[in-house]
C-alpha cells in the first residue's frame, strides 16, 4: 500500500500511512464494522462449539461430526439461489435478513437438546451463512468501483482475522473455565455478534436491485468457464486445513518438534494475513494480475511444501525452525493466492449478477472444508514426504490451469448482458461507469 493515495492509481490502495490496516471512511468502513462485529463471536464459537455440543448438549462426537457435513452441504447447495434472491431484490435488505437469521439460528444452539433439532438449527446456520457471504459481496460490488474491491477484501481479510483472534482469546476463557454458562455465554455472545452486523449493515446506502426482468441468459450452473475457475480455485484452497489439521498432525506424528509449535504457526499465520493481505493485493487490479499473483503462489506454495517435508527425522529445534520457515512461505502464497482469487470472482462474473456468482464461488470454501481434511490427513500422514511434494505439485499444477481458464471466461463474457470488462485489464471502460454497477 502506498503511503499517499495521490502517488497510487488505485485509492482502495492508497490509503494513508496512518490507514494502512483501517479503510476509508464511507461504505468502505462501515462494510469493515460489519465484519469485524461478527468475527469477534465467530471466533469465540469456532474454538467451543465442538465440546459444548458434545458436553453440555450431549451429543456424541459422531454425530455432531455427521450434522455439521449435512449442514454445510445444505449450506453450499443454497448459497447461490440465495445469492441470486440478494441481486434481484436488493442486496442490503438480504444482507440484513441473514444476519438476523444467523442469530437466530446460533441463539437455537442454547436451547437445542437432540439431534434432529441440532439439524435443524445447523443447517439454517450453514444456510444463512452462505447466504449472508454472497449477500455481502454483491453489496460490496455495489457500492465500490470493480479496480479497488480486491484492496478493500484484503482490508476485510484483515479485520477478520483480527475479530476471529479476539474472539478466539474470549473462547479460550470460557474452555478455561469449563461451566455450563460460560459455553452459553459464548454462543449468546455470536448470536449478539450478528445482531449487531445487522445493525452496521443498515448504516450502508441501499443499493438498487437487478430486477426479475433485468438479467438475461443462463446462470452460474451453466457457465462452464466460471465453474472450472472455481473448480481450480477449490484445489487451491485445500490448503485450509493445513495449518488447523495437517500440520498439527504432521508435527505430533512425523517430527521431533514440541507439540506447543502448533499454536505458534497459528498465531503467525494470523498476524501476518492481519499486517500483510492489504500490501500483498497492491499490485492486483484485473484478470491478468490476478493470475500472475495466483501463479506465483503455486511456486511459493510449493516451496512450502518441500520446506515442511525437511522437518522429518531432524533434531526438535532444527524441526522447528523449518516449520517456521515453511509457515512463512505458505502464508505468503495464501495471502497471494487469496488476493487473485477474489478479483477473479469478481471479474469473471456478469454485472446484476455478482450474488449468485459469488454464492457459486463460494462453495469453494465449503468443499474445501469438507474434502481437505481427508485429503490433508491421507496425504501428510499416510504418505509423508511424497505426499507433501504431491499436495505441492497439485497446487501448482492449479494455479498454472487458472490462467487459461480465467482468459477463457473473461472472453466468453457476452457484451450487452451487463458484463464490465475487468478494471485495469486493458478494457478502456471508465472507473464511473465500473461504479455505476447495479448491486451483484
Amino acid at each position: 500500500m502506498t503511503n499517499s493515495a495521490a502517488r497510487s492509481p488505485h485509492p482502495a490502495h492508497g490509503l494513508g500511512k496512518g490507514r494502512r490496516l483501517v479503510p476509508p471512511p464511507g461504505p468502505r468502513r462501515v462494510l469493515a464494522a460489519a465484519q469485524l462485529s461478527n468475527s469477534v463471536g465467530d471466533g469465540a464459537y469456532y474454538v467451543t462449539s465442538a465440546l459444548y455440543f458434545t458436553h453440555v448438549v450431549g451429543l456424541p462426537a459422531g454425530r455432531v461430526g455427521l450434522g455439521l457435513t449435512v449442514a454445510w452441504g445444505v449450506g453450499s447447495l443454497v448459497g447461490v439461489p440465495l445469492g441470486r434472491l440478494a441481486d434481484r431484490r436488493g442486496a442490503r435488505g438480504t444482507a440484513v435478513l441473514l444476519a438476523l437469521a444467523t442469530a437466530a439460528a446460533v441463539a437455537s444452539f442454547l436451547v437445542v437438546r437432540g439431534f434432529l433439532p441440532f439439524l435443524v438449527a445447523a443447517c439454517v446456520y450453514t444456510s444463512a451463512q452462505s447466504g449472508l457471504a454472497a449477500a455481502r459481496q454483491a453489496l460490496l460490488a455495489g457500492l465500490v468501483p470493480a479496480g479497488e474491491r480486491t484492496g478493500l477484501l484484503a482490508h476485510l481479510q484483515s479485520t477478520l482475522n483480527a475479530g476471529l483472534a479476539v474472539g478466539a482469546g474470549l473462547g479460550g476463557l470460557a474452555l478455561h473455565a469449563g461451566t455450563r454458562g460460560a459455553y452459553l455465554a459464548v454462543f449468546a455472545l455470536d448470536a449478539v455478534s450478528f445482531l449487531l452486523c445487522a445493525a452496521v449493515l443498515l448504516r450502508l446506502p441501499p443499493v438498487p436491485s437487478a430486477g426479475t426482468g433485468h438479467v438475461r441468459g443462463p446462470g452460474v450452473l451453466r457457465d462452464r468457464p466460471y465453474a472450472l475457475v472455481t473448480l481450480l480455485n477449490t484445489v487451491l484452497l485445500l490448503r485450509m486445513p493445513l495449518l488447523s489439521l495437517g500440520v498439527p498432525l504432521w508435527i505430533t506424528e512425523r517430527t521431533d518438534a514440541p507439540a506447543w509449535l502448533v499454536s505458534a504457526l497459528f498465531v503467525l499465520n494470523t498476524g501476518a494475513v492481519m499486517v500483510f493481505q492489504v500490501r500483498m493485493s497492491r499490485a492486483v487490479t484485473g484478470v491478468a494480475s490476478a493470475t500472475r499473483a495466483i501463479r506465483r503462489s503455486g511456486f511459493v506454495m510449493l516451496a512450502s511444501c518441500a520446506v515442511f517435508a525437511l522437518s522429518a527425522g531432524a533434531a526438535p529445534w532444527v524441526a522447528a525452525a523449518v516449520l517456521v520457515a515453511g509457515a512463512i512461505l505458505q502464508v505468503a502464497a495464501e495471502t497471494q493466492q487469496s488476493a487473485g482469487s477474489w478479483q477473479l470472482a469478481f471479474d469473471l462474473a456478469p454485472a446484476g449478477r455478482t450474488g449468485e456468482y459469488q454464492g457459486f464461488f463460494g462453495t469453494g470454501v465449503t468443499v474445501a472444508r469438507t474434502l481437505g481434511p481427508l485429503v490433508l490427513t491421507a496425504l501428510l500422514v499416510g504418505w509423508g514426504t511424497p505426499g507433501w511434494l504431491l499436495l505441492g505439485g497439485v497446487t501448482l499444477a492449479a494455479s498454472y490451469a487458472m490462467g487459461p481458464a480465467a482468459r477463457r471466461a473473461e472472453e466468453r463474457r457476452v457484451p450487452g448482458v451487463g458484463s464490465v470488462p475487468s478494471a485495469g485489464a486493458g478494457s478502456g471502460v471508465r472507473r464511473g461507469q465500473a461504479a455505476g454497477m447495479p448491486a451483484g
